[in-house]
């Protein structure tokens, strides 16, 4: 089988839809079949891989949405993809990789299946200000994952996130795995990588990882944290990764006068640096009620890292209060409670069963991927490939045009603004009240 995995994003980027694609082409080129990866151009990129990595026209919107956006339509890119003859076309992206997904299968007949990672209703709240544009773009997005063939999540959460956001179709639930081998660094490994961080042996240690964002629960750990303090506790806090929000997180450290608690490492890409300080740790702290899946709960549980975690939360999922892990409710009172009686060998207890329940690998994920991949294909009849061919895009276009009017909407206001006194415009909005 050939297959042909498309996202938005992809290395240089870090990101953790970047890394899944990363992994579902080593483990299919590793064996399982062939693949491409189809990902907008980058400058400097360097695509030293086992697998090819076709790259295509881009914008630079890096500061609107941390990635660059192709130019899904380009007729070269379409080209050279089709000249490969995919089977299968796995998008990781609902929005110009699924554009380009679906006119690839308009030129192949191949199916094409997307995978809904993200939350993408609050990274379009981050990028477009302004109601009418937001709705307008989700209802863009939903139409384009409705196109799909078959849609997957990473977890049930993630399916009823999409169904809220208007998507009325099925979904099937499809788990991401880790690249870190099951098993804690050696000691001797951890010391090298960490010893030069303020770490006294008797302390705790909570360790978070990932952008640092204020949406990924970090008002709630420093708050819960300086509970923890005031009650006379000491430890550690490692904070992993960089993000948007970091000097605003950092501030916020030193305004709660947890300067003297908390480390910063910067974002770490060697994997072996990340698995020492998953080893290191005695809790992972992740309180997001952003992500849909909450990979980093799993490579912890590949080093018996046992993580805390809001109760209801996708990050959540299969996680069990007390079993193999630690739920709290969306406050730092609670995060506090938690903590306050916890020792290092009930700790190490929770750890060793996150490792033997919540662990999933890359390599068992992508097969099972791949066996759903065949039965696709093989429910994927002549009948329905023709079709296919033969269907218009004019739901997404539909969508498009709606987005575009609503642009062309707020374009208008400004000008019509722009043409007022900055007192009329006052005088205008107190008599607007008065009616």
């Amino acid at each position: 089988m050939n297959v042909c995995l498309m996202n938005d994003s992809f290395p240089p980027v870090i990101d953790g839809v970047a890394n899944a694609v990363v992994n579902y082409a080593e483990v299919i080129q590793g064996g399982l079949g062939k693949c491409v990866v189809a990902t907008p151009e980058y400058p400097g990129a360097e695509d030293d891989y086992a697998f090819p990595v076709l790259r295509y026209p881009s914008l630079n919107t890096e500061k609107l949405v941390g990635y660059r956006t192709g130019l899904p339509f380009e007729v070269s890119t379409l080209y050279k993809l089709a000249s490969g003859k995919p089977d299968l076309i796995h998008t990781h992206c609902p929005a110009t990789s699924a554009l380009l997904a679906r006119s690839l299968r308009d030129v192949t007949g191949a199916p094409v299946v997307l995978t809904y990672h993200t939350k993408f209703d609050i990274d379009i709240q981050k990028a477009i200000r302004g109601r009418l544009l937001q709705e307008a773009a989700i209802k863009a997005l939903v139409a384009n994952v409705d196109a799909c063939d078959e849609v997957w999540v990473v977890s049930r959460g993630a399916g009823k996130n999409l169904e809220s956001l208007g998507y009325r179709g099925s979904w099937r639930v499809m788990e991401n795995g880790v690249d870190l081998p099951r098993g804690r660094s050696e000691d001797a490994a951890v010391r090298a990588l960490t010893g030069a961080y303020d770490l006294p042996a008797g302390l705790p240690v909570f360790l978070f990882v990932g952008r640092l964002m204020w949406y990924k629960g970090i008002r709630l750990i420093l708050d819960g944290l300086r509970r923890f303090r005031d009650r006379g506790q000491d430890f550690r806090m490692v904070f992993v990764g960089s993000g948007g929000d970091e000097q605003e997180i950092r501030d916020c450290v030193e305004e709660c006068s947890l300067g003297a608690q908390t480390i910063f490492t910067g974002a770490i890409r060697d994997r072996e640096i990340l698995r020492a300080w998953y080893s290191r740790a005695d809790l992972l702290l992740f309180p997001s009620t952003f992500d849909t899946n909450g990979l980093v709960v799993r490579e912890a549980a590949a080093c018996a890292l046992p993580a805390l975690l809001v109760e209801g939360s996708c990050a959540a999922e299969g996680v069990l209060d007390g079993q193999n892990g630690l739920l709290i409710r969306e406050d730092p009172e609670s995060l506090c409670e938690k903590l306050v009686p916890l020792t290092r060998p009930r700790l190490r207890e929770l750890g060793e069963r996150a490792q033997a329940e919540l662990y999933l690998s890359w390599e068992e994920s992508v097969r099972r991927a791949w066996t759903r991949y065949e039965e696709i294909l093989e429910e994927w009849s002549d009948s329905q490939k023709k079709k296919r061919l033969l269907t218009p895009v004019e739901d997404v276009t539909e969508a498009m045009l709606e987005l575009r009017e609503a642009l062309d909407k707020v374009r208008e206001k400004v000008l019509e603004n722009r043409g007022r006194s900055p007192l009329r415009r006052l005088t205008e909005k107190r008599s607007d009240r008065i009616e």
